[in-house]
């Protein structure tokens, strides 16, 4: 079915995009997968040519354009690549809103330039040990001291931690026994300040160029002058990128499974089983066909959640709709494709076995799929 999200901008983007892929990325992607990580420096490649930041103000030297369908395409086409952008989904789709919506003026002198350029980048230090969804459990803390808030505690699951200049922290400023939201505030934390450690490097199934750590803050000076928005402010502001957050797994769920699909297509079509290519069994033709439909369905609910939340109108609800029906059609149309590659599909050098890997995280993080039918639920007045 023809699709109607994109304008003719977002197309002569994506073009810019495929190249810059092409170029920088596919040849050396291979090597980053058993270093397990990116080269800093990708990400001021990217900042050269404006793809990070585009929705930075133009005053600040970015693109001045808040358009999240920039954000689809950037995924769409690492995805028919089959690469993985390090962190880079994390730092434009999660942590760069925050800054956009709660930094004052003397931060976006600060900070802006460097993150339309490149030259910063930033991860969200949300997660802590045992505490997982459950952000109003946050026990990492931040005591006034003057001019400064001194940090203690630790956080895990890092995505971008590694590599990132400029860390966002979820941090407890203040408690209320009747509400545990409160007391939640966002500090930035820059690389290298004293007491800031960056942990060792978590190894994953999947994703193996996307550098996930832990994090430790002991006794950790952050100028007051680098907390996003009010004091007790944090669980409001959290809630705000919610559904962009979703939404970005979302999209990149449906691209990555369109990618396996095709690539399982080109795959029948060559090898032949029993003497006849295995595209011509009638199995064969009956499961592509079933994921091809799941994947219009996965496109089109994509596409409507899009539209919406450029219109401001995307829900809680919807946002969790949307991503826990994508994710889980990911994993099971990823699965199928890999169960048409037989043997070879469990093989890494075949992309459909790295497909399978990094497939598996998403009806995790960003809120599981059981806390999303939690959210719907609660939407339907259950």
């Amino acid at each position: 079915m023809r699709r109607t999200l994109f304008e003719p901008e977002h197309e002569e983007f994506r073009l810019l995009v495929r190249k810059v892929i092409e170029r920088e990325v596919t040849p050396h992607h291979e090597q980053w997968r058993e270093d397990g990580i990116v080269p800093r420096d990708l990400f001021r490649t990217l900042g050269a040519v404006g793809i990070m930041g585009f929705a930075v103000p133009e005053e600040h030297g970015g693109g001045g354009t808040v358009d999240y369908r920039y954000n689809v395409v950037i995924q769409e086409e690492a995805a028919r690549a089959v690469v993985t952008l390090g962190g880079l989904r994390t730092h434009l789709d999660i942590v760069l809103p925050y800054f956009l919506a709660f930094a004052d003026e003397a931060q976006r002198g600060r900070w802006f330039p460097g993150l339309a350029s490149g030259d910063l980048y930033t991860a969200i230090a949300m997660s802590e040990p045992g505490v997982g969804s459950d952000l109003a459990g946050i026990s990492t803390t931040a005591v006034r001291d003057g001019d400064h808030y001194v940090v203690d505690g630790a956080k895990t699951f890092i995505t971008g931690g590694e590599l990132a200049d400029l860390v966002v922290v979820v941090v407890r400023t203040g408690r209320d026994p009747d509400d545990r939201r409160a007391g939640l505030s966002l500090l930035a934390v820059e690389k290298g300040t004293p007491g800031f450690t960056v942990g060792r490097r978590l190894h994953k199934i999947g994703l193996s160029t996307q550098d996930t750590v832990e994090l430790a803050f002991d006794g950790v000076r952050v100028p007051v002058a680098n907390r996003l928005g009010p004091e007790g402010s944090g669980f409001t502001a959290l809630t705000h990128n919610l559904a962009q957050e979703r939404l970005a797994i979302a999209v990149g769920a449906v691209a990555q499974a369109a990618t396996a699909h095709e690539h399982t297509i080109r795959y029948v079509r060559e090898r032949t089983v029993f003497g006849r290519s295995l595209g011509q069994f009638q199995n064969t033709k009956f499961e592509l066909a079933a994921m091809a439909a799941e994947l219009e369905a996965g496109q089109a609910l994509l596409d409507a959640a899009v539209r919406a939340h450029l219109n401001g109108e995307l829900t809680p609800a919807d946002a969790a709709k949307t991503k826990l029906f994508c994710t889980e059609m990911q994993g099971r149309v990823v699965d199928r494709c890999l169960q048409l590659h037989g043997g070879y599909g469990y093989v890494t050098e075949y992309p459909i076995a790295r497909m399978y890997a990094d497939a598996r995280v998403t009806r995790i993080y960003g809120g599981t799929s059981e806390v999303l039918k939690t959210i719907i639920s609660k939407s339907l007045e259950l």
